[in-house]
């Protein structure tokens, strides 16, 4: 029940313009679950602050972290946090959209990663479903990821080893409203709709080996059967007689 009241919220919510439907859905759900004894805020709110230490990885754990991490990741990082994410950015901002190109996002990932390792922090990357959600839910400029990272450097730094525990009140079933939102916005993408009858089958077949199998025989798969139909459309189009 506690989903479904949430998620109607947030319907509702996004329906009036700029409205800050995510922040306000997530609140209220914060506060039901105050309310109701579910969540509890005395014993996790304490302002200790503190600052990452410093730790260089070695030779060792660098190999080791590519091969238990970076292999397994590569295939759906390459895919939802750049191609899909740049393609979406195109979608959703005509004008300015093609500013986060292929290029600059595996860039700026990259050097994230890279910076940020030595400080502790986990990998990062873009992602479609984040740039999706955002968008579904408000943020329409820059100001929304500034607002973002803001907030989560706030609790970092000046809660420090509460901060998970800060994460912790947001009720699970808050964030699967949500998230239902996001994934059904980009399940039903304009593009998939609008793509050529001839690319159908590439799309069907890549999601089904991506589903049943992993995303790195899926994209791979996918890679080929576009090689393949590009190629019989050409050859088509050459055979093609002329008026």
């Amino acid at each position: 029940m506690a989903r479904l009241w949430i998620a109607r919220a947030a319907l509702a919510l996004t329906r009036i313009p700029q409205c800050p439907a995510a922040p306000i859905a997530l609140a209220a759900a914060m506060i039901a679950g105050w309310a109701t004894g579910k969540v509890g805020i005395a014993s996790v709110v304490a302002i200790t602050p503190g600052t990452p230490p410093l730790v260089i990885p070695s030779w060792p754990e660098v190999w080791h972290s590519f091969q238990v991490a970076v292999l397994p990741q590569l295939s759906l990082t390459l895919t939802n946090a750049v191609i899909v994410t740049a393609s979406l950015s195109r979608e959703l901002f005509p004008s300015t959209g093609s500013i986060a190109s292929e290029r600059r996002l595996a860039l700026s990932s990259g050097l994230a990663n890279v910076l940020l390792c030595p400080l502790g922090a986990m990998p990062m990357c873009h992602g479609a479903g984040g740039l999706t959600a955002q968008f579904r839910f408000g943020a329409r400029t820059g100001l929304s990821p500034i607002i973002f990272g803001a907030v989560l450097l706030v609790l970092a730094i000046a809660f420090a080893d509460h901060a998970a525990a800060l994460f912790a009140l947001i009720p699970i079933g808050a964030v699967g409203s949500l998230l239902i939102f996001a994934g059904a916005d980009l399940a039903i993408s304009r593009q998939l709709f609008d793509g050529k009858p001839s690319c159908l089958w590439v799309i069907g077949a890549t999601a089904l080996v991506t589903i049943s199998v992993n995303p790195a025989v899926g994209l791979i798969l996918g890679w080929t059967a576009e090689l393949i139909r590009a190629a019989i459309v050409r050859r088509l189009i050459l055979e093609r007689p002329k008026p």
